[in-house]
């Protein structure tokens, strides 16, 4: 073998081991280096589920969500780019680097902390079974027979499969709005919902006459990370701890749910 050629080899074993180790490197890159340097972060959004996220009178995002998306772009140092996602896709716009965050009633399960990372908790939720008073439910197995509508991907939708009797029939719909329209129209007999959305539905339809009737699962929310990125994750959690000694998360509760976040798990 000639020097030239031992030469070439060698400049062509370096270059591919830099192209290896570039590519890595980029694997392992926190998007916060991409947030710091841009100035923007992309926050999945809800628009279809208030009073944590809808479209208001004047067309724009409001909601309990939507206040929290902006406080941590704010703290972040970054222009917001709310990106309105559903239940079924806001993982997988996650896992597809279409946003960095989820900032969308996203709660936390075993089969989503596999491809997901989660924030420490910044509001109270929990998910219930609503249906007219006259309607006699006092547990799941008074729902046999009975229709309901659900959310398809919610966690009510996963926690409803697993209680609901063989003989409910349980209606998925794509979207919250969706959901929710069935039950109002009378399509269905039950709603399973946030009780956030559950206390909406009561106060502008008062002529259904409906109420709470049973708890499926209490489930704070979180913010989704994308998995193994320990960089963002850890500023999320400092941001959240803040907005928790602060009383910026008390205050959003309250401006949105009407009652404090209360303590909620790290």
């Amino acid at each position: 073998m000639t020097i030239h050629r031992f030469l070439g080899r060698l400049a062509t074993g370096l270059l591919a081991a830099c192209t290896l180790a570039g590519a890595a490197s980029a694997q392992t890159a926190s998007a916060l280096d991409q947030i710091t340097s841009s100035k923007k972060v992309r926050i999945a959004i809800p628009t279809d589920y208030p009073p944590y996220g809808m479209v208001g009178k004047d067309l724009h995002p409001q909601g309990l969500d939507i206040d929290m998306a902006n406080y941590v772009a704010k703290k972040l140092g970054a222009t917001p780019e709310l990106v309105p996602v559903i239940s079924a896709n806001r993982v997988p716009y996650l896992q597809t680097g279409k946003v960095d965050l989820i900032i969308s009633t996203l709660g936390k399960t075993p089969e989503r902390e596999e491809v997901v990372d989660f924030s420490h908790a910044y509001s109270p939720f929990f998910q219930a079974l609503f249906a007219p008073k006259s309607m006699s439910i006092k547990s799941w197995a008074d729902l046999d027979g009975k229709s309901v509508s659900v959310t398809r991907g919610a966690m009510a939708d996963a926690e409803l499969t697993k209680v609901a009797p063989p003989g409910a029939r349980i209606l998925r719909f794509e979207d919250h709005v969706g959901t929710v329209s069935a039950f109002v129209s009378g399509q269905v007999q039950a709603i399973a919902t946030s009780a956030g959305e559950g206390g909406t539905i009561m106060r502008q339809n008062p002529k259904l006459d409906s109420e709470f009737k049973l708890v499926l699962k209490v489930s704070p929310n979180y913010i989704g990370i994308p998995k193994g990125d320990v960089a963002l994750k850890n500023r999320i959690n400092a941001i959240i701890l803040e907005a928790k000694q602060n009383g910026e998360l008390d205050r959003l509760s309250n401006k949105w749910l009407g009652r404090p976040a209360g303590e909620l798990p790290l």
